[in-house]
Parts: C-alpha cells; sequence; structure tokens
C-alpha cells in the first residue's frame, strides 16, 4: 500500500499555525485534534496545529513522517448498535522536538495566527522545577517551557495584547489552568523577568480548566491488521477510541465566540462552571466502575463488559447508577442521557476492561467517588441506599482478600491490606464492620455515626459469606 503522505492524499495545502500544542499522545491526536478537524471540517476554522514533544523521547519524527496525518477509527456501540466511524486527521502542520530543533520551537511564538496553547503532559506535568533557567535550550518542565515560549512571543511583538494567548490545558487535575498560570508566574518571578511580562502574561493571556472525557485504547496492535484492510493507505499512527466525546471549559462568551463548536455536532461545552460536569463523571462513570468492581469479581466476572451485560450483574450496575443520580443536583435529563451514554461505554465490545485492573486503591475510589453518593442519598431519603449499601459490603469482603479458597486481586498500600487482615482476624462481623467503618483512614469520618449503616453491613456480610454473591444480594434486598 501507498505511504501516507500528504503527496499520497492530495492534502498538500496546510491549514496555518493557530495551535501550539504540547503533547504528541493517542489521547490529544483522538480528542484534541479531532476537535480542530471537525472545526476545520465544519465552519471552516482554518486551523492547524504544530505539536511540541515534551519530553526528549517521543514520537515527532514519527508524525513528521507521515505529514502530521493519521486516522482515527471511532469504535463503540450507540443505541444498542454497533458502531466504527473512520477519520483521516489533516491538522497537524508540523511537529518539533524542541531538544533537537530549540530554533523551530522558539519560532513558534512568532506565528501571526496564533491563538491558542492546548496541552496533556500527564498529571505530572504541570509541576514547578526550581532548577530550570531561561536559558536552558529548553527548560525541563513543560510550565517552564511555555514560559519562554510566551516571552518570546512578547518580546517579538513588541508586548501586543492582541497577541496574547489562550491557554486550555487538559491534564487531569483539579483547577489545571489556575496551577498552570501559578507556576507561570513562579517562573517570571524567579527569572526576573520584567513587570510589563507579568501583567501581559496575567491580563493579554487567558486560562481556562478543562474537563475531558472520553476513553482512548490507542493503537490497536491486537487488531492491527483488520484496521489495515479498511484502508488504501499505510497508517503507523492509527489511533482508536470511542465515540463518546465531552470536553467542558471553563469560559464565558469571547471563548465561544474564539471556538465556535456550538457550529459542529461535538460534545464541547464552554460553561462558567466545569465542577458539575466534573462531578457527574466521577460520580456515575468513576463510581460505577469503582461500585461493580468487588461484586462483580466477587460473582466470578472479569470484565467491564461481562459485568454490565449479565443477566444478574446488569441490572445492579443500572440500579447503582440510579440510586447515584439521585444525589446529583442537575438538569434531569442530562443526567439521564450521560447515564444512558455510560451503559452504552461500559458495553463497547472493542473496549477490553478488565474489572482487575479498575481494582487498584479501591478504598481511596470508594471515598472520593462513591461514599458521598452513598451518604447524599441517605441525607436526602432518611434510608439507605440498597444497591449502594451491598456495594460497600462487597467491598469490605473482597478487602478480605480470600474468595472461595482464591486469592482476589487487592491492590493497594501495604499498610491499607494489613488494616484490612487485622480487621477481618477479629472474627464476628460485628466487629470486623465496626473496625472498618470507624477507621477515619479509609474514610475520612467515622461511618459507624451513620445511623444503620453498621448493622445493614452486618446483614449484607451475613448474606455474602452464607449464600454467595447473587442470592445474598436477594435476600439484603428483601430486608432493606
Amino acid at each position: 500500500m501507498k505511504k501516507l503522505n500528504r503527496i499520497n492524499t492530495g492534502l498538500e495545502e496546510k491549514f496555518p499555525i493557530k495551535v501550539v500544542q504540547f503533547g504528541e499522545g493517542n489521547f490529544l491526536r483522538a480528542f484534541v485534534d479531532y476537535a480542530f478537524h471537525k472545526l476545520n471540517k465544519e465552519v471552516d476554522f482554518n486551523a492547524g496545529i504544530a505539536i511540541v514533544q515534551p519530553l526528549k523521547d517521543g514520537m515527532v519524527n514519527m508524525i513528521n513522517d507521515q505529514d502530521g496525518l493519521y486516522t482515527l477509527f471511532m469504535n463503540g456501540i450507540k443505541k444498542g448498535e454497533k458502531i466504527q466511524d473512520i477519520e483521516l486527521i489533516s491538522n497537524i502542520v508540523k511537529g518539533v522536538n524542541p531538544y533537537t530543533e530549540f530554533a523551530d520551537y522558539l519560532a513558534l511564538a512568532k506565528e501571526e495566527e496564533l491563538q491558542f496553547i492546548v496541552s496533556n503532559t500527564t498529571e505530572a506535568g504541570i509541576e514547578f522545577v526550581e532548577s530550570d533557567t531561561p536559558d536552558m535550550q529548553p527548560p525541563a518542565s513543560f510550565p517552564a517551557k511555555l514560559t519562554v515560549l510566551l516571552y518570546e512571543r512578547f518580546k517579538h511583538f513588541n508586548g501586543d495584547a492582541s497577541k496574547g494567548l489562550t491557554i486550555i490545558p487538559c491534564e487531569l487535575i483539579d483547577y489545571n489552568s489556575e496551577t498552570l498560570k501559578k507556576i507561570i508566574l513562579q517562573y517570571v518571578d524567579l527569572w526576573k523577568l520584567e513587570d510589563a511580562f507579568k501583567t501581559w502574561v496575567s491580563d493579554a493571556c487567558s486560562y481556562h480548566s478543562t474537563l475531558v472525557d472520553r476513553i482512548v485504547p490507542g493503537y490497536p496492535r491486537a487488531e492491527i491488521e483488520e484496521y489495515n484492510n479498511k484502508l488504501d493507505y499505510q497508517d503507523n499512527l492509527i489511533v482508536a477510541a470511542e465515540p463518546f466525546f465531552l470536553w467542558a471549559i471553563e469560559g464565558g462568551e469571547d471563548l465561544k465566540a474564539k471556538l465556535p463548536f456550538h457550529k459542529t455536532d461535538l460534545n464541547v461545552k464552554i460553561v462558567d462552571d466545569i465542577r458539575p460536569f466534573k462531578m457527574i463523571k466521577v460520580r456515575i462513570l468513576n463510581g460505577a466502575h469503582t461500585a461493580m468492581v468487588p461484586f462483580s469479581l466477587l460473582y466470578g466476572n472479569k470484565l467491564v463488559m461481562e459485568t454490565v451485560n449479565g443477566d444478574f450483574t446488569g441490572p445492579f450496575v443500572n440500579n447503582v447508577i440510579s440510586e447515584i443520580s439521585e444525589t446529583l443536583a442537575m438538569d434531569k435529563h442530562e443526567i439521564t442521557a450521560y447515564a444512558e451514554e455510560v451503559m452504552d461505554r461500559f458495553k463497547n465490545p472493542f473496549i477490553k476492561h478488565a474489572l482487575a485492573d479498575i481494582a487498584l486503591n479501591s478504598i481511596s475510589k470508594f471515598k472520593v467517588r462513591v461514599l458521598p453518593s452513598l451518604l447524599g442519598y441517605y441525607n436526602a431519603n432518611k434510608k439507605l441506599p440498597v444497591n449502594l449499601t451491598f456495594s460497600l459490603a462487597s467491598l469490605i469482603q473482597f478487602y478480605k482478600g480470600t474468595w472461595n479458597n482464591e486469592v482476589l486481586p487487592v491492590k493497594d498500600t501495604p499498610e491499607l491490606v494489613e488494616a484490612f487482615k487485622n480487621a477481618w482476624q477479629l472474627g464476628d462481623l460485628n466487629s470486623v464492620v465496626a473496625n472498618v467503618l470507624s477507621n477515619t483512614e479509609f474514610w475520612g469520618e467515622d461511618l459507624t455515626k451513620i445511623n444503620g449503616l453498621s448493622e445493614a453491613l452486618v446483614v449484607a456480610l451475613t448474606e455474602i459469606e452464607a449464600n454467595g454473591i447473587e442470592k445474598g444480594y436477594a435476600n439484603f434486598s428483601k430486608q432493606y
């Protein structure tokens, strides 16, 4: 097959560089680059992307070898039907390795039409490294590299406020833009850069926190022959993703004017506050994941897809999501639509998501993702949620470490695993539950103070140990 490049595809005309993107991995190419591709395609946005490789070892050489082109496969289920959409993404103008092409990196700051900085340098990427200096080529940290680029732009355009940039980080940390801006200003102070630049960074540039939501398995190595058979060119940068897409960005009317996603069919929400979107994702998507893991593993399942398709475990997950949804103070239609999409995502036959992989640090995950829903339901209804309570019982049973003479995939800190071991050695279930619920290191509070919770968990655990998950759940449900 012919090599994928611009000559062979007739895509020799490149867009002007409007976006500098820090990061070249699968997620950004299946998410941000796809989003700008949609803007170009549907509203003639005319935006090219220059990719900056944030680490010494990266993929820009592979990207440049294909003239920035690659194929995105979006595989999943919608309304029960399998779907696969294929897009040739063509908006990457070039990739730059600042470790070997520092002058080319600085030249990006001088691009007349540059408007946006986007990034996904992993959660560890937005960090302050005190040893970074402005004369390093380049500095080590992403915020320091960005500070150098912004300073170059400030100098080149003589502090012109109209040349400030819109900065949209996608790293999965709370308040990602606020954190990034704070660190940039730390470098301005550390490097003793002029006050006028500090004002330009603060006022001429805008910073927008985000929530990103899309499952991106990446390069489909195991099925690559099947993917290649659907193309008439050789692509070494194929990326696979689910169809679901949500990008929530904090901003106002100015940002909506700059990024007219409302003119596309893409699910980009520019809003005053992304916290509700983060809450619905953490509570429903992540919360349902965490709640199903011990329950489903004890039942005998191995995969998320197997769990949600099961005649017994599938309804349980639906019931969990229903209880969680009741606790969210958001538009009920939006919650219902998101919950339905989550179930479709869990059922995606193209994604083999092992329950054992999700089991890592289940106690801390339960505390953040599930416990607020359990307590919120209790406070609102003055009774315990049946399914979330049984999920907590399954979690305690799971951390016993063995089930039906088999070792369970408990993955947590040695201290926490030892604490559960000691709790289970107390013998009777009343003592086990009291010990676990009163451990504020686990939950951030003493859960024995929740009226009726200890008693309900003892009933659930008694049923689980005597009758197994399915019959135990049925008996517990009759009592609660």
